[in-house]
């Protein structure tokens, strides 16, 4: 599986912004998605996970400002972020994986990173 990520940029707090990931490959619905960040001198921390079904995660820092959203049938997923703030600010990996787990040792492929910064 091959991740193309695409959608970061340079927004103000409060702002808005989509996430998208293409993925290649036959077999995207078998996989869990998960959007995953990480700031300068930080660790990647989950963001959001989604399996094929309606089973989603959230991370509570981001419940009810970001959605994770997938769409089987174009080999998709996309991370709607709304009401951004500057601790929102890293570097976005989306990932794929076999197992419905926040562990990012768990996931399996991964895209090359889009930025977000988010300024006050």
């Amino acid at each position: 599986v091959q991740l193309q990520a695409s959608g970061g940029g340079l927004v103000q707090a409060g702002d808005s912004l989509r996430l998208a990931c293409a993925a290649s490959g036959r077999t995207f619905s078998r996989y869990v998605m998960g959007w995953f960040r990480q700031a300068p001198g930080k660790e990647r921390e989950i963001v959001a996970a989604s399996w094929s079904g309606t089973a989603t995660y959230y991370a509570d820092s981001v419940k009810g400002r970001f959605t994770i959203s997938r769409d089987n049938a174009k080999n998709t997923v996309s991370l709607q972020m709304n009401s951004l703030k500057p601790e929102d600010t890293a570097v976005y990996y989306c990932a794929a994986g076999k197992q419905f787990t926040i562990r990012v040792g768990d996931y399996d492929y991964w895209g090359q990173g889009t930025q977000v910064t988010v300024s006050s």
